[in-house]
């Protein structure tokens, strides 16, 4: 089993944090955009028990992905299960329709612009994603996808890099959160 260990930035100056990753030596890819769609079991409250499953689309490519709850209290460090989706003509709708014949409901889309960095980093190669969310702005994410006994070492060298890249404010809260906070989600 696999853990994704994970820290959220907003992101004030997003040339800045650029040159701060060029300058460790990460190339950053071009924008692709990404679909989520968030959905609510149909016998207990995600918003409760801390879990997600949503859909991703990402041009052709489909993905099911199921997060469990966070398990500590600095970083998003949770189970996560994704598994890729054939492409098909309809896509996301279908599996929006199959999810929703099995009981669960639609309750967000989160729609943004995804750049993608790979940082080497304390002998480990972290994954940054510099997303332009519609509707709340700009942020960075560093992430480890580790084994769970190598958690605590995880987190720690993303709490290092983020140091080094002077990322300040850490969200433990996922996109789908802050909107639902600030009332500005679509279906």
């Amino acid at each position: 089993m696999k853990y994704e260990v994970e820290m959220k930035f907003p992101v004030a100056d997003m040339a800045a944090l650029e040159a701060r990753l060029a300058n460790l030596g990460a190339a950053i890819s071009v924008a692709r955009s990404e679909v989520d769609v968030y959905f609510a079991h149909p016998a207990r409250d995600f918003a409760q028990t801390d879990e997600a499953l949503r859909l991703r689309c990402k041009g052709r490519e489909f993905f099911i992905t199921y997060k469990g709850p966070k398990i500590d209290a600095t970083t998003k460090t949770r189970r996560e299960i994704d598994l890729p989706i054939v492409p098909a003509d309809e896509g996301l709708p279908s599996w929006t329709n199959l999810l929703e014949a099995l009981g669960f409901t639609a309750v967000g889309e989160v729609c943004k612009s995804r750049r993608k960095a790979h940082v080497a980093w304390e002998g480990r190669d972290v994954e940054a994603s510099l997303d332009e969310v519609e509707q709340l702005g700009t942020f960075a994410e560093l992430e480890l996808v580790v084994d769970p006994a190598d958690m605590e070492a995880a987190k720690q060298c993303i709490m290092s890099l983020a140091r080094v890249l002077e990322l300040e404010g850490s969200l433990r809260q996922s996109y789908l959160e802050l909107l639902l906070a600030e009332g500005e989600w679509r279906r």
